[in-house]
């Protein structure tokens, strides 16, 4: 089988529904732009605290950067908790830290709670070191982690080995507290829940217009439009038209994912035998990990869209030879590319650019986990108006300078470390 441009998740998660697109005039308390892991997030904290929600999405439910996500239910933000502390200050980054470093627990209690088939596994993520410096690294995130009493462990030596099922890599921090899943089921679950809940979801509909009209605002579509009193705005990196400056506050990256054909039971256990997923850590990272089938997933920032599919194959064969050359030639069957929203500190930002008007954008990569608690967090402060349930305080809408070049500036780069990767001038 040749390698083909489609997405792993939404070929494993076939009973996704497609969705009526909304038609006429609805009211509702709070209407949430856009179906990834906030919005669906928000509409189910807000339905089980009585409020009335409707949820208006432009393609499908977890057709964006949800549902092309790696799938990685990681604790915490890529940047160390040091430097989210002296990013945010001590006290707000310290509320960060706990919040996040709790989030994959709240992903596996929604999980659970709604009976999400979403081949989840708890048994944490690796981050490996690529070389010493990234060891020296790993070694700082430790003792930041286990000073604020996280269970995690750098393993090394044969520890690492086993753990990592290759020679290449000399140390593995293990996060006890992460996991993996299917994202798109995840997704999908979230929606299920929130309809079953009385939510109103309508796939295909993007928003052309929202405008304040009275106490109430008009999310306008297409063919219809939502009057509520509270608007969330969960689009992130796929922000669509002119109605929101959401999308001038981050620069587009990109992520692409190869997934081979499902390996033998033998060869798949070999890698990462005891399940967690991994990333590692150079300054282009790439990711790896199985799937509920025994696939090797094979991820790396970039946009593999803009890449032949000869040229995904032979840095798939490159990565792959590289950390497991045991294995006999690999069959890659998909590759996809998802978009995640960048910001020149890798910080994620909230706003409220009006009263009942709430927005996010800025994960840097870190969707799965840090959604589903904005999107909660975003439903507790609508509900009681408290300051304290946000991670972090509302920011200004400050646009960025130079969206498109620093986009182009990015893909540049990661395109040519790439290439080097193939023609085995980097690895």
């Amino acid at each position: 089988m040749a390698l083909q441009e489609q997405c792993l998740w939404e070929k494993l998660t076939p009973q996704r529904p497609d969705r009526a697109p909304l038609k006429g005039e609805l009211t509702a308390d709070v209407c949430i732009i856009g179906a990834g892991f906030t919005g669906l997030s928000a509409a189910v904290h807000l339905l089980e605290q009585g409020k009335r929600v409707c949820v208006v999405e432009a393609h499908r439910a977890g057709q964006g950067g949800s549902g092309r996500n790696v799938g990685l239910v990681n604790a915490g933000m890529w940047i160390p908790p040091d430097e989210i502390e002296a990013g945010f200050g001590e006290q707000v980054g310290s509320q960060l830290n706990r919040m996040l470093g709790a989030a994959p627990s709240l992903v596996f209690s929604l999980v659970d709670k709604y009976q999400i088939d979403c081949q989840l596994r708890r048994e944490g993520t690796l981050h490996m070191a690529h070389n010493a410096r990234g060891e020296a690294d790993l070694r700082s995130r430790e003792e930041q982690w286990k000073r604020r009493g996280a269970p995690v462990e750098l393993l090394t030596g044969a520890a690492c080995e086993r753990a990592t099922g290759t020679r290449k890599i000399a140390a593995a921090l293990l996060d006890r507290r992460a996991g993996t899943l299917n994202p798109m089921a995840y997704t999908t679950g979230l929606a299920e829940a929130a309809v079953k809940l009385g939510g109103q979801l309508f796939d295909h509909s993007p928003v052309t217009r929202l405008e304040r009209q009275g106490q109430r605002w008009s999310v306008q579509t297409g063919q219809g439009s939502v009057l509520a009193e509270q608007v969330v705005i969960a689009s992130n990196a796929y922000t669509e038209g002119d109605w929101t400056e959401l999308r001038r506050n981050f620069f587009p990256g990109y992520y692409y994912q190869v997934a081979s054909a499902p390996l033998s039971e033998e060869a798949a256990q070999q890698i990462l035998p005891g399940g967690q997923g991994s990333w590692d850590t150079r300054q282009v990272l790439s990711s790896i990990r199985r799937d509920a089938e025994g696939r090797l997933l094979l991820g790396s920032l970039g946009n593999g869209n803009q890449k032949p599919l000869w040229f995904l194959k032979a840095w798939a064969d490159r990565v792959q030879q590289h950390y497991f050359p045991y294995l006999k030639p690999v069959e890659w069957e998909c590759t996809w590319t998802g978009c995640i929203a960048f910001t020149p500190d890798h910080l994620m930002r909230l706003f409220e650019p009006a009263p009942g008007l709430v927005a996010v954008t800025g994960y840097n990569g870190r969707g799965v986990t840090t959604g589903t608690v904005v999107g909660k967090a975003f439903a507790d402060y609508l509900c009681n108006g408290d300051p304290q349930a946000l991670p972090i305080p509302f920011a200004p809408m400050q646009p960025l300078a130079g969206v498109g070049l620093r986009s182009c500036l990015y893909e540049a780069g990661f395109s040519l470390y790439h290439a080097g990767q193939c023609l085995r001038i980097v690895i």
